[in-house]
């Protein structure tokens, strides 16, 4: 218990100088990211290839020498007639991944990859994005959603895999696919909308602190963190929530008519064949089963815009990295016996 103690001292001791740090380079980023919103390249990998050449490694380290020698000719001639054939057209496949956060960050990349696809005029059977993300701002993911829409209004057929969590935010982007498939143990749903705030009026009230706000409309700010918050701005605030909580179970119903919204939009959230049954996905597979078995038949591409980030943006971002491993490290060690 001691060696928890000291290390929990630690652990704050860290946070506390990283976060002291962290902050001010954040609001220096935030100042001078629209200059350099749109800056990156677009990296292109051929996954089918790359799935190939991972068969063929294992499959030849079981020949003997003779045997693999005589393999390699048979690939290496094998893909000359490939290249040489200029009438083997395959369909082509592009695949995206989307890793959330609370504000959907990476919805400038999404937008960018997007584009590509549509602007390269090429024929794309399918389009397939592995999303990730338990949530965060309505909007900045309705955002996201409108980015992926663009695709199925091209009519590209569109299929969203879910290996972990696409949650609230994360479902309201994934449910405009044609086809939403899910690691059996993936966590789905979570329709609902959440909103919190602390208020710290009393406290101010107590140290005989005053704090101002001056609106011009009546619902110009229903609730704020220091003033003094009324019971009519507490139910125009939750009112607000309803009507957004509206317009979310409004869309999930126009994207996929097959939910019944009155039993999903609760907020719950839901795995495997239960996900299955409310049709929040159409079926069960993880999403490398899912590519490698489009591998067989169609050429697999692998798009990622990447975005040029500055000495300063790279900084936070290897301070944030450090800060999520220290928290995931306590939260292993609070947690060694649990599951024991």
């Amino acid at each position: 218990m001691e060696i928890l103690t000291d290390y929990l001292i630690f652990l704050l001791k860290v946070l506390t100088i990283a976060l002291a740090i962290t902050i001010p380079l954040l609001i220096i980023i935030g100042t001078s990211k629209s200059k350099s919103q749109a800056k990156g390249k677009l990296s292109i990998t051929n996954l089918s290839d790359k799935f190939e050449e991972m068969g063929n490694a294992v499959k030849g380290s079981v020949m003997n020498p003779k045997e693999l020698k005589k393999f390699n000719k048979e690939i290496s001639k094998d893909k000359k007639k490939k290249d040489k054939d200029k009438d083997n057209v395959t369909d082509s496949v592009f695949v995206l991944n989307f890793k959330g956060d609370i504000q959907a960050t990476e919805v400038e990349k999404l937008k960018q990859e997007v584009n590509a696809i549509l602007l390269s005029d090429t024929e794309c059977k399918e389009v397939v994005i592995r999303v990730e993300s338990g949530g965060g701002s309505a909007y900045a993911y309705g955002l996201c959603a409108a980015e992926l829409k663009r695709l199925v209004d091209n009519e590209i057929n569109l299929t969203v895999c879910i290996d972990k969590v696409a949650a609230s935010g994360g479902y309201l982007m994934s449910c405009v696919a044609t086809k939403i498939i899910a690691a059996p143990w993936a966590i789905v749903g979570s329709i609902g909308v959440i909103a919190q705030l602390p208020n710290f009026h009393r406290l101010l009230k107590k140290n005989s602190i005053d704090f101002e706000m001056h609106t011009a409309g009546a619902f110009k700010r229903t609730l704020t963190t220091l003033g003094e918050n009324t019971d009519e701005g507490r139910e125009k605030f939750k009112s607000d929530l309803e009507d957004l909580h509206l317009i979310f179970k409004n869309f999930v119903k126009e994207q996929r008519p097959q939910v019944d919204t009155e039993i999903v939009a609760t907020g719950e959230t839901w795995q495997g064949e239960d996900a299955v049954k409310v049709g929040l996905v159409d079926s069960l597979e993880t999403s490398d089963n899912y590519l490698v078995s489009l591998s067989k038949g169609s050429k697999l591409f692998e798009i990622e815009f990447l975005e040029k980030k500055n000495l300063t943006e790279r900084f936070a971002i290897s301070m944030q990295i450090v800060i999520e491993k220290s928290l995931i490290k306590f939260y292993d060690l609070i947690n060694k016996d649990r599951f024991s």
